[in-house]
């Protein structure tokens, strides 16, 4: 699967699903526009995210300079979050 044009505004920037050989893991890799709209994702998720958490191991890293709203909406979140140092 390759982009989430179910997102009308594009705020999905990109969405990829990744599995190994055998399908026993997978790696899903998204990135949005801004604050605002992970935050609209993860509203849409709902219910469907305890389902997803059910599946197994589960963890998480957020890459970027969140929003004074996402960051306090992470505090007790255990997805890590790593902010830029360089880029080019």
């Amino acid at each position: 699967m390759h982009g989430d044009r179910a997102d009308q505004g594009h705020r999905t920037l990109q969405y990829d699903i990744y599995f190994n050989d055998d399908q026993s893991e997978c790696i899903v890799h998204e990135r949005y526009r801004d604050s605002e709209a992970l935050i609209e994702h993860a509203a849409h998720l709902g219910d469907l995210n305890e389902a997803i958490l059910a599946t197994g191991f589960v963890s998480g890293a957020l890459l970027g300079e969140p929003s004074a709203e996402l960051r306090a909406m992470m505090a007790d979140s255990e997805v890590r979050l790593f902010t830029p140092y360089q880029s080019m």
